[in-house]
């Protein structure tokens, strides 16, 4: 009886969170207090700038974070399955690297409430709140909570925070060039470096820059 009792308020819960988080703004995630507490002696600090809506973040960083991260963002209904069965295949056949297949809905969806660990319980959370989310917000408001949410850099979250940090002007000044320089760094914001940026690093890049020409946006 406890634990239907808990069942029906976790669930409650989720869809209230979910359905006011429509349209109130993201201010902090289960991530950045993570990382606080990872780095509490290091006088550590959030540097977020104010929350961004949409119209005023160039459409730049909206092609650019498509071709890094999901380039069918706006065709699936959160899970890319054809991306999840390739991601399969190589991880069957590589024991190497591997790779992931994580929409930008899932990844919208672990950040908002989800702690960054490694375990099938996480991700059971996570396909469970990417449901939610795809159910609830436009393909719009998924864009805009991921792009004022993202880590990208150490202490560093939201794309009007990279815009600040790394070139000095606002998120809706980017150009495609800078735009393409900070999606490129969202697999490992606080590993790799945007003002040395190694060989691997500059590659990236200009993949990014070439698949964005393919990538539209019209949400």
């Amino acid at each position: 009886k406890q634990t239907l009792r808990c069942f029906f308020f976790f669930l409650g819960f989720s869809i209230i969170t979910v359905i006011l988080f429509r349209w109130i703004p993201v201010r902090y995630t289960p991530l950045m207090f993570q990382r606080y507490v990872e780095n509490i002696s290091d006088n550590y600090y959030f540097n977020i700038r104010e929350w961004k809506s949409i119209d005023k973040i160039s459409e730049n960083m909206i092609l650019a974070v498509l071709a890094s991260e999901d380039g069918n963002f706006t065709e699936h209904c959160g899970f890319d399955w054809d991306a999840i069965r390739k991601a399969m295949e190589h991880n069957r056949r590589s024991g190497n690297k591997r790779y992931g297949a994580s929409t930008i809905s899932q990844q919208t969806a672990k950040n908002v409430y989800l702690l960054p660990a490694r375990t099938w319980m996480r991700k059971g959370f996570e396909a469970y709140f990417t449901v939610l989310i795809e159910l609830f917000w436009s393909k719009r408001r998924i864009m805009e909570v991921y792009l004022n949410i993202i880590e990208v850099g150490d202490g560093l979250y939201g794309v009007e925070a990279a815009a600040k940090t790394y070139f000095n002007k606002s998120a809706d000044r980017l150009t495609a060039y800078e735009a393409a320089q900070i999606a490129s760094i969202l697999p490992g914001p606080r590993i790799y470096n945007l003002s040395n940026p190694s060989p691997k690093l500059r590659e990236r890049q200009i993949k990014i820059r070439k698949l964005m020409r393919q990538q539209t946006w019209n949400r």
